[in-house]
């Protein structure tokens, strides 16, 4: 009998999280089977996530209602019953926390977008959500921007397990890698444990593609040179995989055996931050759907997959070793290649973190919007 694909990753080490939360799955046992038939060790939300959840199903109707009659106004409901979702699951993945020695079985809950700029709004905010769920195996996500970065560091040196969240480059992840190691020496300096401090460092993948091969398409229609047109061409759904490979480089060199300063911590009870591969899901039809998953599998990473990629690598996907390190080299020339062709990959991923900003800040407004227009409803058949 064929090994599951799901739990083949698991046996190379690498972790498999969902990228989504519903109360059905909640309710009927979906996330508990998931568990226990895949391996499935985390799970990831965002706003987008729970607009679909909440705003695109009836589960939430009666409490929606229930806590309305309490008084509560749209951000008070929405604010309980996202943390009662995390909780939730929280409670689900609690075993797998324990089982793993508090390496896995985390739940991610998100600091608003609307903080993304706003170093000390993001700690305030960041220590309010962990002591609002009251659960050891959750992460706080934060955006690894310039001023996510202080606000990363503070909360892990208080003992908050953190998610670091829309990391598209090199030196965004080098920089949130280094937080990490300064505030795990901090705590031990303060004779403070650190064996059940968790992180991950989540790194964007299939939005990159989107973006490079938007430009690369631009720069062809008006590129007439056939050895230019050549090198372009070479770069098309390409680069997200190769800056992926290139950030596990850098963990393994910061995090990994020849690191000194690392081993150090880790004798100490310290565990790495692993990367993980956030996005992974396929935009482009006309590639391989679990591509992301494929060429992305290593130890000591996490593949956060929305359903429709865990189904799919479930059915057919393939794991054929360690391919987050293949073709290093490969991947680094592409990324130079870039410059070579006029390409300002810094620009593009920096705009991809203002958009991934934007485009969460929008989801929590069309929540609230899903929210508001059900609470009118809601109040109108209560009346009746």
């Amino acid at each position: 009998m064929v090994m599951n694909p799901l739990r083949q990753l698991e046996a190379r080490g690498q972790s498999v999280w969902q990228d989504n939360i519903t109360r059905e799955q909640l309710q009927t046992g979906g996330l508990q089977k998931l568990v226990d038939e895949d391996g499935l060790s985390g799970v990831t939300t965002n706003p987008s996530i729970f607009q679909k959840a909440i705003g695109g199903s009836a589960d939430y109707d009666s409490e929606i209602a229930d806590l309305a009659r309490q008084g509560k106004d749209v951000t008070a409901i929405l604010d309980t019953l996202i943390i009662e979702d995390v909780r939730n699951a929280a409670d689900v993945l609690r075993p797998v926390w324990e089982r793993t020695g508090a390496r896995d079985g985390f739940v991610s809950i998100e600091v608003g977008a609307h903080l993304a700029r706003d170093t000390r709004g993001t700690i305030a905010e960041a220590h309010r959500l962990w002591n609002a769920v009251n659960r050891p195996n959750i992460m706080v996500k934060i955006p690894g921007t310039v001023e996510g970065v202080p606000a990363i560091k503070q909360c892990l040196i208080d003992g908050l397990n953190i998610n670091i969240t829309l990391l598209f480059s090199i030196d965004h992840y080098e920089a949130v890698a280094q937080a990490f190691l300064e505030a795990v020496e901090a705590r031990l300096q303060a004779g403070k444990p650190v064996n059940q401090l968790a992180s991950v460092a989540s790194f964007f993948v299939s939005r990159v593609d989107t973006i490079v091969d938007n430009t690369v398409e631009a720069k062809l229609k008006t590129e007439t040179n056939p050895v230019t047109r050549a090198k372009l061409q070479e770069l098309v759904g390409k680069i997200a995989v190769d800056n992926a490979r290139e950030a596990y480089a850098r963990f393994e060199s910061l995090f990994g055996p020849t690191s000194q300063r690392f081993q150090k911590l880790a004798n100490q009870g310290a565990q790495p931050q692993r990367p993980l591969w956030a996005s992974t899901s396929m935009k482009n039809p006309n590639r391989r759907d679990v591509l992301y998953v494929e060429e992305l599998v290593a130890p000591l990473t996490v593949n956060t997959m929305p359903p429709v990629t865990l189904d799919a690598f479930r059915d057919h996907g393939v794991v054929r070793g360690d391919t987050a390190r293949e073709d290093l080299d490969g991947a680094r020339r592409r990324i130079q290649a870039l410059a070579e062709l006029g390409i300002d990959f810094a620009a593009l991923t920096a705009k991809l973190e203002e958009d991934g900003i934007k485009q969460f800040a929008d989801a929590y407004e069309g929540l609230v919007e899903s929210a508001n227009q059900k609470l009118a409803v809601l109040r109108v058949s209560t009346r009746s």
